[in-house]
């Protein structure tokens, strides 16, 4: 199955210039959905992980499916003010100035084996930060799983040193 034909191509969203890729039909397309869903699972098996984290919300989307079939569970990673307990925190680099991440304080247990999965490696600044939470927390992050990778924007220069899976290439 060629998961490309499930990725609408948007163009100048949100602003002029970009090219937005939208995984929405694939999420539609039960099969394709299970396919994806499938491809990230056989990378993780040999990861032994204890938890999924996923950034809000794409990452939901992607990794709660993932955690599903592991039997393993998931923590979110959530902008500031959405978590109702102790957060950690990390600060990354956007395009025009900062922004933050948070998740819970105890969502990772020292020791534990972490794949991050979202939807989209473009810049590498949330997975960035989302790995630096992980990392705080004792966690040891032994994979990052991506839908899509937009090649021209360099995020995997971010993640030297860590494994990564990328379904589709862009």
């Amino acid at each position: 199955m060629n998961l490309k034909d499930y990725i609408a191509r948007i163009d100048n969203y949100p602003t002029e210039g970009i090219v937005f890729r939208d995984i929405t039909p694939l999420m539609a397309n039960g099969e394709a959905y299970r396919a994806a869903t499938k491809e990230i699972v056989d990378y993780a098996e040999g990861l032994n992980i204890d938890m999924v984290v996923g950034p809000e919300a794409r990452g939901f989307i992607v990794g709660c499916p993932v955690a599903f079939e592991m039997g393993v569970g998931f923590a979110p990673v959530r902008k500031p003010g959405k978590l109702p307990r102790e957060v950690v925190s990390a600060e990354y680099e956007k395009e025009y100035g900062t922004d933050t991440l948070t998740m819970h304080a105890d969502a990772i247990k020292k020791g534990d084996r972490v794949l991050i999965v979202d939807d989209l490696l473009a810049t590498g600044g949330t997975v960035q930060a989302t790995i630096e939470m992980i990392e705080k927390l004792g966690g040891i992050v032994v994979g990052c799983a991506f839908l899509i990778e937009l090649d021209d924007l360099n995020g995997r220069e971010k993640l030297e040193g860590y494994d990564v899976k990328v379904l589709m290439h862009f």
